[in-house]
């Protein structure tokens, strides 16, 4: 029974990911055909596996050079520690960063990671994400959005995106 109950939760899988991910390569391309080069930045852990299937395909379709950032935070206590970049100083002044997360629930990571990257004076400051379930509670919007979702506050949307296991799905 479990694993009927576990596919009626399925809400992507690996094809319409894959799929979701090319749209929005797409996407950033339009908006951002003119720059020679871009920074996507991916919230450990998801965001940063999505921000790297978003560098392959924008590489594939465009001549836009794009660099790679993972940042890594205390998601439920941003202020306790410190926001670590990967790799460290990177040049971002006068670029267009994409900050790239999984789920955009409440927008309170995005915000939170936002002031990391506003220090760098960055020529604009953009946000991709695969399922935005519309609760925000920090000025944060997404840019570019895969899937839209409107959730209750107790449910969940969890991502995979390993080998085992390879979707999303709504607990």
């Amino acid at each position: 029974m479990a694993p009927q109950l576990q596919e009626q939760n399925l809400i992507l899988d690996k094809a319409q990911i894959e799929q979701k991910v090319m749209r929005i390569a797409y996407q950033i391309y339009e908006k951002n055909f003119e720059e020679r080069e871009l920074v996507l930045a991916g919230i450990h852990e998801n965001g940063y596996t999505l921000a790297q299937m978003l560098a392959a395909k924008l590489q594939a379709i465009s001549p836009i050079q794009v660099q790679l950032l993972s940042i890594t935070l205390n998601k439920t206590a941003p202020l306790n520690e410190p926001i670590i970049l990967e790799p460290e100083q990177p040049t971002l002044s006068g670029k267009v960063i994409v900050l790239v997360d999984d789920v955009l629930n409440t927008g309170k990571t995005l915000a939170y990671t936002l002031n990391t990257f506003l220090a760098h004076n960055p020529k604009k400051v953009e946000i991709a994400t695969l399922v935005d379930r519309h609760h925000p509670l920090y000025p944060v919007a997404a840019t570019y959005t895969g899937y839209s979702l409107a959730t209750t506050m107790n449910e969940h949307i969890m991502v995979y995106l390993n080998e085992e296991k390879y979707g999303a799905y709504l607990h």
